[in-house]
């Protein structure tokens, strides 16, 4: 009899561990899920006319790669920070982005279009030209900056937990194609958690029975989604550092200077006492 209730326990824990692992999990497509970031991107107030923005590169400058056995090759930071940059300027009301990572591509196919278009090849319009260019990349990516835990067993019964907390920093600059000045240059860092909790029970029933069973749990935070957010930062903390040094204006200074997205990202990087002064004038 003992035997028969320790062999239910034990299926009854292994079914409630399968239940739980898939719990919530679905094999589907979705668009990328959007963070508190993007939201104060498009809650920004609007300028007083959008700016064309070119990006030709926006790189992995980390020179981080993951250790052995992973890959000797694989890179711990995704490589497509340009399309997250090109992809938080054009969710943005103050930039118009242009293709310049693609371009060799575009004046394929422009040529292509301009020959069968023979004598009528003026009727194809000139390429948009930039007023900003985007630079910077992805500056750093720093591993385990905290690491810890708990845990607590007793008469064979425990539980614990671990966590890790890494980081990834990224630069943005803008510049004046015309003069070449540096209007605007910002650094943001986004923080990658990943936590542990498991729980386990190692126990002799009698002299000659032992009980074993475990349940884990383990979450990381995607490191692409994460970089994703640190641009989505940058390209508000850039806006917002422009319209403080006046390098670009607001379609409406009166009641975008009392936007509140605009203001907690200027706390940031000011004291209160000069932000509620730069209000003040206008």
């Amino acid at each position: 009899m003992k035997k028969l209730i320790i062999s239910a326990a034990l299926l009854l824990l292994t079914a409630c561990s399968t239940t739980g692992e898939f719990e919530g999990i679905e094999s589907s497509t979705s668009l990328m899920p959007k963070s508190d970031t993007y939201y104060d991107l498009i809650g920004l107030p609007h300028p007083q006319g959008s700016m064309v923005a070119a990006v030709y590169d926006f790189r992995d400058q980390t020179g981080q790669y993951k250790p052995i056995p992973s890959s000797n090759f694989s890179t711990a930071v995704p490589q497509s920070g340009t399309a997250f940059l090109a992809q938080a300027l054009n969710d943005s009301s103050w930039f118009v982005p242009v293709e310049r990572e693609g371009l060799q591509n575009l004046l394929t196919e422009r040529k292509i279009v301009r020959a069968g278009l023979k004598g009528e090849a003026s009727q194809l319009p000139q390429l948009s030209s930039a007023q900003i260019l985007m630079e910077g990349g992805i500056v750093a990516y720093d591993t385990n900056i905290k690491t810890g835990g708990a845990g607590a067993r007793y008469l064979g019964i425990g539980v614990n937990t671990k966590f890790r907390v890494d980081t990834v920093t990224v630069n943005l600059r803008a510049v004046d194609i015309r003069t070449g000045r540096l209007l605007s240059s910002v650094t943001t860092t986004k923080s990658i958690l990943s936590k542990e909790i498991s729980a386990g029970v190692f126990k002799f029933i009698d002299a000659q029975d032992l009980l074993e069973s475990e349940l884990g749990y383990t979450s990381n935070e995607p490191v692409s989604l994460c970089v994703a957010q640190a641009i989505e930062s940058a390209v508000v903390h850039m806006i917002a550092d422009g319209i403080w040094k006046r390098a670009w204006n607001l379609g409406s200074p009166d009641i975008g200077l009392k936007n509140t997205v605009l203001q907690k990202y200027w706390l940031e990087a000011h004291s209160e006492a000069r932000v509620s002064e730069r209000i003040k004038q206008g």
